[in-house]
Formats: C-alpha cells, sequence, structure tokens
C-alpha cells in the first residue's frame, strides 16, 4: 500500500501533485490506489492559505479523480484513527486514491525551528494543557524501539557498494540466441494486418537478422530487450509516444489496420511468455511525475531494466528536481543504488533551439568524478563507474547501444545512465552495425582483448597502426557529428587525421585516450562538437583530457585545440540555412590544411 505524505502549500500548489494524481489508473502507473495524508498545518512556510491557494480547501485538486477526501481535526486522535482506518478500507475494497486532510498547526514553525508568530500570532495562543500533554507524550515516544523490516532486502542481497570490487562483464550474446530472439521480434503473425509501412519495415528487419548486415538503432535495441528477457529480467520502457517512438522508428506495439487490435513482438520473445516480462507504455504528458514513478520502480527491484525516454531530449528540464535531489545524489545522500536509464534525444539538425539539445552538460556538471586525479584504470582493478554518481554517454553504434543497455544489468552493482540519444542516426546510411558485433564469438569485428562489451572509446576505423607517427592531428568528438566529419575527411582525402569517438563522456576514459595519445604522438589534439562552447562536453572534457595530456608530457589543458560553434544564450538557431552553414564551418575548421588556432 503506498502512502504519501504532503504538506497542504505543496498538495495545493506543487504541479507534480496533479501529475501523479492522474497516473492513478493508467493501465502501468497504477498501484492499486495511494493513501494521501496530508498534514495541513494552515500555513505553507509563512504563507497564509488565501496567498498559496484559489480553492476552499488545500486537498480540492482531488476532486478531479473523484477521490473520497475526509477533513480530520489533528487534535481529536480518535477522530484521525478513525478517519484512516475509513482511508486504508476505501483503497483496499476499490483500488483507488483518497484523501486524509489532517487539519493542524505545527508547533515551532516550519522545521519546527521557526518563530511562526511572527507571522501567524492568533494560530499560536495554545494552552499550557495542551503543551505540556504533548511533551509527555514525546518524552514516552523515546522509548519505542521500531521494528526493522527492509522490504527491499531481498531483491538487493548480493549487490555491491562502490568499495567492493566488481568484476567487469561481456555482455555478448551466443549467435544461436540472437538468431532466435532476431526472428521472434521481425515476425508478425499471418491474420495481423499491419500498415504496409509498418509491414515493410518489419521485412527489412527480418532481413537484417537473416543475413546479419545492416542492423539499425531500433533492432539493436530490440535486440538488447528481447536477449535479457530470455535471460529472466523484466524490461520496462515508459515516456510520451516511446511504443511508436517520437521518430516512428520503434513499433514496439502495432495496431491491426482492419481491427484496431494490438500485437506487440517483444510480449513472443519466448512460447508461453508472461506477458508481464515486458513493459511498453506511453505516458501521460508529464516528465517529472513519470521519471518519478520510473525511478522508485527501478529502486524496488534491481533485475528489471527501467527506461524513461523524453520525447525530446530537452524535455527533461520539466523533471530538473528529480534529476537534482534524487538520481544525480540519490546513492550519496541514502546509499540506495538504481539502475534507471534515461533516454535523451540529442543533436542538431536544424531543428531549432527547443528540439537539439538535451543539455548535455548540465549532466556532466553534475558528474562527482576528479578532473586532475586520474583513478586505478587497471581492467581487473577499475572501480571507477562504481565510484560515480552516473553514467553519461553519447553513442555512435547500434552494437554499442545494444551493449550499453545490456551492460546495466549485467553487473553487481546499479548506477543511473544517462543516454544522448540520436535522432537522424535512426535511420543514417552509415550508422549500422553486423549482427557478429553483438555475440560472444572471438575473432569477429566486434571482438577486442576483453570479448564483446561495450566500448568506452571507439578508435579510428583506417586501420591505424599503435604508433602513427605521420598522422597530424586528433579529432576527439561524440555523438553523431563523428558522421559529418568522416564524411568530411573522405571529401577532402585528409588520410593524416584521425577521428575518436568518445562513447562514455563519464566516468572519463582516460585509459583509453590515453591509448590514443600515444598512438598519434606528433598530432595536435582536438576536442570537436557541435553544441557552442559554453554547452556540451567541452567544459567537461577539457580538464580531464589536459590531465591526461600532461601525465603523457603531452601539453596541458591551454594545448587543446577546440572546435565547435561560439558561446550562446540559445541552445541552436531557429534558422535551418543559419544552422547549415554553422554545421559545414565546424566540419571545414576541423579539415583545415593548416593548424588549428587556440
Amino acid at each position: 500500500m503506498g502512502i504519501l505524505i504532503h504538506g497542504d502549500g505543496s498538495f495545493a500548489g506543487q504541479g507534480v501533485v496533479y501529475e501523479t494524481l492522474h497516473l492513478s489508473a493508467l493501465p502501468n502507473y497504477t498501484t492499486g490506489g495511494t493513501i494521501h495524508i496530508v498534514v495541513n498545518n494552515q500555513v505553507a512556510f509563512t504563507t497564509d492559505p488565501r496567498s498559496g491557494r484559489s480553492s476552499q480547501y488545500c486537498t480540492d485538486v482531488a476532486k478531479a479523480l473523484s477521490a473520497p477526501i475526509f477533513h480530520v481535526n489533528g487534535d481529536d486522535v480518535e477522530a484521525v484513527v478513525h478517519a484512516c482506518e475509513l482511508a486504508a478500507e476505501w483503497r483496499q475494497t476499490f483500488h483507488s486514491d483518497v484523501v486524509v486532510d489532517i487539519v493542524c498547526y505545527r508547533r515551532f514553525g516550519h522545521n519546527e525551528i521557526d518563530e511562526p508568530s511572527f507571522t501567524q500570532p492568533k494560530m499560536y495562543k495554545i494552552s499550557n494543557k495542551v503543551t505540556s500533554i504533548l511533551n509527555e507524550e514525546f518524552l514516552a515516544s523515546k522509548d519505542y524501539v521500531p521494528q526493522r523490516r527492509d522490504w527491499l532486502s531481498a531483491y538487493w542481497a548480493g549487490f555491491k557498494s562502490p568499495e567492493q570490487l566488481s568484476r567487469i562483464r561481456n555482455t555478448g550474446v551466443k549467435p544461436e540466441i540472437l538468431k532466435n530472439v532476431g526472428k521472434a521480434i521481425t515476425t508478425l503473425p499471418e491474420s495481423f494486418k499491419p500498415h504496409r509501412a509498418v509491414k515493410r519495415i518489419f521485412e527489412d528487419r527480418a532481413k537484417m537478422i537473416e543475413t546479419g548486415e545492416g542492423i539499425d538503432w531500433a533492432v539493436a535495441e530490440a535486440l538488447a530487450f528481447a536477449t535479457l528477457l530470455v535471460e529472466g529480467n523484466h524490461v520496462r520502457l515508459s515516456g510520451q509516444d516511446v511504443e511508436r517512438g517520437t521518430f516512428s522508428h520503434r513499433h514496439a506495439v502495432l495496431h491491426d489496420q482492419e481491427t484496431g487490435k494490438i500485437y506487440c513482438p517483444l510480449d513472443h520473445v519466448m512460447i508461453n511468455q508472461d506477458e508481464e516480462m515486458f513493459t511498453v507504455s506511453n505516458s501521460s504528458l508529464s516528465e517529472f511525475g513519470v521519471l518519478g514513478f520510473e525511478l522508485g520502480y527501478s529502486m524496488e527491484n534491481p533485475n528489471s531494466l527501467v527506461l524513461w525516454e523524453a520525447q525530446f531530449g530537452d524535455f527533461a528540464n520539466g523533471a530538473q528536481v528529480m534529476f537534482d535531489q534524487f538520481l544525480s545524489s540519490g546513492e550519496a545522500k541514502w546509499l540506495r543504488q538504481t539502475g534507471l536509464v534515461v533516454l535523451l534525444p540529442h543533436g542538431y539538425d536544424g531543428q531549432g533551439p527547443e528540439h537539439s539539445s538535451a543539455r548535455l552538460e548540465r549532466f556532466l556538471q553534475m558528474s562527482d568524478d576528479n578532473p586532475y586525479v586520474i583513478p586505478e584504470m587497471d581492467a581487473t582493478l577499475r572501480k571507477q563507474i562504481q565510484e560515480c554518481n552516473w553514467q553519461v554517454v553519447n553513442v555512435t553504434t547500434p552494437a554499442n547501444y545494444f551493449h550499453v543497455l545490456r551492460r546495466q544489468l549485467h553487473r553487481e552493482f546499479r548506477k543511473p545512465l544517462i543516454v544522448m540519444a540520436p535522432k537522424n542516426l535512426l535511420r543514417h546510411k552509415d550508422c549500422k552495425s553486423h549482427l557478429s558485433e553483438f555475440d560472444d564469438v572471438e575473432g569477429h569485428p566486434g571482438f577486442d582483448k576483453q570479448g564483446t562489451r561495450f566500448k568506452r572509446l571507439i578508435k579510428d576505423q583506417n586501420d591505424h597502426s599503435d604508433l602513427e607517427e605521420g598522422i597530424r592531428r586528433l579529432i576527439l568528438c561524440s555523438g553523431k557529428l563523428y558522421y559529418e566529419l568522416d564524411e568530411g575527411r573522405k571529401k577532402t582525402e585528409g588520410k593524416d587525421i584521425a577521428i575518436c569517438r568518445v562513447e562514455q563522456l563519464c566516468p572519463f576514459p582516460y585509459d583509453l585516450i590515453q591509448r590514443e595519445l600515444k598512438r598519434y604522438p606528433n598530432a595536435e589534439i582536438v576536442w570537436c562538437q557541435e553544441e557552442p562552447m559554453n554547452m556540451g562536453a567541452y567544459s567537461y572534457i577539457a580538464p580531464r583530457l589536459g590531465t591526461a595530456m600532461s601525465t603523457l608530457g603531452r601539453g596541458t589543458v591551454d594545448d587543446i585545440k577546440y572546435v565547435g560553434r561560439a558561446p550562446s544564450a540559445a541552445t541552436a538557431t531557429g534558422f535551418y540555412q543559419v544552422h547549415t552553414k554553422e554545421q559545414n564551418e565546424i566540419v571545414q575548421k576541423a579539415m583545415q590544411p593548416h593548424p588549428i588556432s587556440l
């Protein structure tokens, strides 16, 4: 039974209350009814009710649900007990929300350490008799010993704290399993009549699985979900329009064009699959409330891959409180882990300032790894991810996306994952992976010394040796800009330029960065991004890249060349022609024949 405790000021004034009330009866968000206890001390810090709401009662917002609301005198203990018993019976009988408005006062004002009579003098003329009763009961309460009942202990047993070393695991899957689940997620029932465009998409997907070639983003994601399901994990994806996908790429739920019936391929990965194993749910038009719900869901069971996807990345700012107070700092404050995945579509493609940036810089600025200290980077001893507050990635291949999702569950700890998700890469001709990059067989293109797993950095793809003294420029970048830079390099025949992709920005891959610095000893070092200089990853990357350089004697942070947009108040221009001009200038500067000026 869920019990939420509110203040009167927040119940009437905070929009998230209304958002979560309206989640209460939605199919994939219901909890069987919540009891809302409003501790109504008739003052919000120092603000009187007449200044805090327009309605008579602070609980009137719950009338939108037709939820019963019990108003009860907080000084009448028996009446409070009676109201709460009624509320509990209502919830158990009807499985819907109910509100108990306990009308009372704060004895010592806000936080119990304030002086309330400054602003509410009449309310605080209370009798000595009541004060003495309260004092006696308070003293008696000190002898009470609560019984420890940790409702999370069973599921979370065996998970490791940041101080305990957790071995790095491979995330590749046996080829036969990939083929089997791939067939299941690309096959529709014969009687099902999909939209003709969707039918063509699924025919193309089936061909990808059959040939192993041209695996795109949506198929890679579905393969990650399907393989986790086969391994016995629950997968839950939530957010605005996630069933189809904002960019019409996912099609996780299909609609019969004649009957209107729905079919979800990921519900049929295994024979007699429990339909609750996979949940994909279009949420209400809420960020704050829904992200909070998913965060709580992810904390209940570590063996669930729980994902929340924003419609566009910058919509996450509607849930900023959740990121600031809970997701970025919850483990540090309360020693509570979560493996929640946040998918934030990000990338500059001319759609204007409100649909370009997921505000990557904010998530990196909230990261707690030290920019001036290189941690233990040996693969068998590395605790870098365990010790940081979250992971931030900007992935450029479907296979790497597959591995980073599976990595979330294939480890002995849990850590939030912030993904700068793609938009135009969803259908980019070069943003494809081979099925062999997903499996665990040695000797294929996706295999390296550690086996198949997420690549924190993708080295230059031109078969460079361990030492390339003829390379004059090393460009480090992240995200979809790589494909534009690679195209520019081909046009200018810039064979003396190397381009490396930093796929995991936080925590910073010092070991792999230093490997590339050693490979190109004579190259000028460039950080290239499409965001303005005061945004994107530059402010985060610069001191860490400088630390990696200085320990190798390759200069300092002052020697890093920046290529990207100039500082800006707005994330992007609203004019497509201006966007194209700016984007071209970034690529041209990165490829220019003479050294880049600081």
